[in-house]
């Protein structure tokens, strides 16, 4: 895969501040002229077409104190340019409705909850979406922001649950899954770049710092019955008893006082949240990281051989990542 030459650290960076996740994570894909991956592969014109205005998250207001939030982009639940204005709504009405406790994030698409980013939508896409209110990009902005908001957000974690919906996951106070059908990775170290949604800062206060490294070094998946013992989760649970475990643990929640869920919150966020310049630094080093030649040919190898259009490849993602390494 022809690459040009690398920008400069200091150049990337000082331009950072108007990146976004997307723009970052395209960089390898996009690395001449703005053009889509799907021309540089010769994919079908349909897949080349920018990203659409199709609605990928939704909101069911079970009680006006407890929310669901579902992703549901099929076939994978790709995480793009297009979700991050859908998902900055989002986290907007989560912090300003003075009714809501509890929020509960999940899926509509079977056999992924949340994953990596669309490398296919042209740069611009990415490039023209504004920092957010934390003065980081959009996508770790969101996590800081759900992390520190005055609710509780619960993961409800069934299927593929990789890179952002990884990160996604643990920015979220409580993550619960399916011991039969959730996977969770970190794959990037894999591809050749550095994760940028916060992992590094998050994983080493919830598991360790040995496990953490195990998990972001090693990009490989985690089975949902792992994540508990590991800490990557609270619970496992059979497939079958998620969804009543999550439900009414939400609603129990949803019921007791706000202030003091808030209060209680922002006490323990004192004790275990890693600080915005951790996060920030972690971004840092993503963006610096995916300018680098091996990561820009490490994703094009996995876009030829079907990331985001092969179902055997999204669905056994460490798999087919591991093949990347050197032998």
């Amino acid at each position: 895969m022809k690459v040009r030459s690398p920008i400069s650290t200091s150049a990337m960076i000082a331009s950072s501040k108007f990146l976004t996740a997307a723009a970052v994570l395209m960089l390898p894909a996009l690395a001449l002229s703005g053009q889509t991956m799907a021309e540089k592969t010769g994919r079908p014109a349909e897949t080349q077409s920018p990203a659409s205005e199709k609605q990928q998250i939704r909101i069911e207001k079970r009680t006006p104190a407890y929310w669901r939030v579902t992703f549901d982009n099929p076939p994978f639940n790709i995480f793009g340019p297009e979700t991050i204005p859908q998902m900055e709504k989002v986290v907007e009405e989560i912090e300003a409705d003075p009714n809501l406790r509890v929020v509960v994030f999940d899926s509509a698409v079977p056999g992924f909850f949340l994953t990596h980013y669309n490398f296919t939508p042209p740069l611009s896409e990415s490039t023209s979406l504004p920092s957010g209110k934390t003065g980081l990009h959009p996508l770790p902005d969101m996590l800081v922001r759900i992390s520190k908001a005055p609710v509780v957000s619960i993961a409800l974690i069934r299927g593929r649950a990789t890179g952002v919906g990884s990160e996604l996951a643990l920015a979220s106070d409580m993550r619960f899954a399916s011991k039969e059908n959730a996977v969770l990775s970190q794959w990037e170290v894999g591809a050749g770049f550095v994760p940028g949604g916060g992992p590094m800062a998050r994983l080493p206060r919830l598991m360790g710092r040995g496990r953490a490294l195990e998990v972001l070094l090693g990009s490989d998946d985690i089975n949902g019955e792992l994540a508990e013992e590991y800490g990557y989760v609270n619970r496992s649970f059979d497939d079958d008893k998620l969804d009543p475990f999550v439900d009414a643990l939400a609603a129990r929640i949803s019921g007791f006082d706000r202030q003091a869920i808030a209060d209680t919150k922002r006490l323990v966020d004192f004790a275990s949240l890693p600080s915005d310049p951790e996060i920030g630094a972690g971004w840092d080093a993503f963006i610096q990281s995916v300018q680098r030649p091996v990561a820009q040919k490490n994703i094009g190898r996995l876009m030829e051989i079907g990331l985001q259009t092969n179902p055997d490849i999204e669905a056994r993602l460490g798999h087919y990542t591991q093949t990347l390494a050197d032998k």
